[in-house]
């Protein structure tokens, strides 16, 4: 067996090395090289970190593996590791030239888009089991945690909003209100512009009530869709965002996604009056 002792894999990257980390661990695993040491080298952004890492690769017979994609930093190392006869695998170039003739277009060469869509994707997947966790104020210590509430009567689209918001990276609780309960605390202690008020016209929930109820095999003409009910409690629920002094929005005629766009825009305006 050839003798490995000071060898190392050097894993170099202009981002954070975690593509080509893996890679080099998942080649790893198909050989017998316990002593041989794998050092990860990140944000190697300049032609002299370039130059330290082709001389420690020259001084201890290693191997360079990396995932390079700024164009003159890469063309550095080849050209080092080239001329020092230093052993070096492109992990990524092959394919993105591969890619790029197969499908006729140009890489955007930028360091880290992985890690952002990781950062992005974990963010989304964070505020959706946040929207499920606070829905329905079945937990109010969400609201304060929050970066937006949503507060209405029940059928007002609360909950699709919060998901839809959710995959929009924003954490969202919401809370029904209803007559017989008192709101939480803690809608009157978060910044105004942390909540909105959803109000529908009572036409519009009679009828959205009435289809509920259709569907659940109940009667029709229940307290639930009466339209007595219906407008004790938009009053009340008025009356509740007067209180907060939060932002409101008709959703009588909005769908989930006009009605997100709405909110975020109202957002961005009551913020940039308040700085």
């Amino acid at each position: 067996m050839v003798s490995t002792s000071s060898k190392k894999v050097l894993v170099v990257s202009d981002s954070i090395g975690e593509t080509a980390d893996r890679m080099v661990g998942a080649a790893m695993t198909q050989f017998n090289l316990d002593s041989v040491e794998v050092k990860r080298y990140p944000h190697v952004n300049s032609k002299e970190k370039v130059k330290r890492l082709a001389e420690e690769a020259e001084q201890s017979s290693s191997l360079i593996a990396y995932t390079i994609v700024l164009e003159p930093l890469r063309d550095y190392l080849i050209e080092l590791t080239k001329e020092k006869q230093i052993e070096a695998v492109d992990l990524l170039q092959p394919l993105l030239d591969s890619m790029g003739r197969a499908f006729g277009a140009e890489p955007k060469k930028e360091p880290g888009r992985m890690h952002e869509l990781n950062e992005d994707y974990f963010r989304r997947i964070e505020a959706v089991e946040f929207a499920v966790k606070y829905d329905d104020a079945q937990d109010t210590s969400g609201i304060p945690k929050a970066d937006l509430v949503l507060i209405g009567v029940s059928r007002t689209s609360k909950t699709p909003l919060s998901m839809y918001l959710a995959h929009k990276q924003f954490k969202v609780a919401n809370v029904p209100l209803v007559p017989e309960v008192p709101p939480p605390d803690e809608l009157f202690t978060i910044s105004r512009d942390k909540c909105i008020g959803l109000i529908i016209s009572p036409d519009k929930l009679h009828d959205i009530r009435k289809t509920r109820l259709k569907a659940m095999g109940l009667r029709e003409e229940a307290d639930y869709a009466s339209m007595d009910r219906i407008l004790e409690e938009i009053e009340y629920a008025e009356n509740v965002m007067k209180r907060i002094g939060c932002p409101v929005i008709n959703v009588s005629e909005k769908a989930v996604e006009e009605t997100a766009s709405y909110i975020l825009e109202v957002l961005k305006v009551e913020r940039s009056v308040q700085q």
